[in-house]
């Protein structure tokens, strides 16, 4: 997938980019907190992913005219402002990171490379009733395991379940958006609009309101 950087609306914005184009990228931007968390990190390429996710939501933040605050992580894994302002949700596969921002709102952002395994894996985070409109097609079951990150990014809590508690609508390869909610899950029913997009082998997701 190409680097790119769209603004969604004057709320909200998303970035993408190539995490080994960044590396040589000056990190003076970040907060004490997440230079101590870099430094921290001994893995080359997680250093790389971490690095580049950071700098995806500097990109997206610069295009809604925010300066960048810093992030941190609660105690569900999820990433949050450290000035309390906003919404924010990073992801990243191989070579690519991303990174969406949204100032009233929660988000949720994805990225997957199309696998044959996601069929393979199918019963572990899809509900029968999904699996019968996806026959078989990776493709298909890419988008379906994509969607379910970027919804359960943007809820944010542990212990939802991508196949208890997360349930897509039916769909086709050349959808643009997906439909699903999180229910049954000891919180009252939300529904989520996913967008996606496709390029090459890659497939992105993101919430859109």
């Amino acid at each position: 997938m190409r680097t790119k950087i769209e603004k969604i609306s004057p709320l909200s914005a998303f970035a993408v980019n190539n995490i080994q184009e960044q590396n040589g990228a000056s990190l003076e931007f970040l907060s004490f907190r997440e230079k101590l968390s870099f430094a921290n990190i001994s893995h080359p390429q997680k250093r790389m992913e971490w690095k580049g996710a950071r700098m995806a939501i500097k990109s997206a933040l610069e295009t809604i005219q925010l300066p960048y605050p810093g992030f941190y992580k609660d105690h569900h894994g999820k990433s949050h402002p450290m000035d309390g302002y906003g919404h924010v949700s990073l992801t990243h596969t191989g070579n690519m990171a991303a990174a969406i921002f949204h100032k009233e709102m929660p988000v949720g952002i994805d990225l997957e490379k199309i696998r044959e395994k996601t069929v393979k894996l199918g019963p572990k985070y899809l509900d029968m009733e999904e699996m019968e409109f996806l026959e078989n097609d990776p493709f298909l079951y890419t988008m379906a395991w994509s969607a379910k990150e970027t919804i359960f990014k943007c809820q944010g809590r542990k212990g939802i379940s991508l196949r208890k508690n997360i349930l897509l609508q039916p769909f086709r390869k050349d959808s643009t958006t997906i439909k699903g909610k999180v229910y049954d899950s000891g919180f009252a029913d939300h529904h989520y609009l996913v967008k996606v997009e496709v390029e090459n082998d890659t497939i992105l997701t993101y919430t859109i309101w």
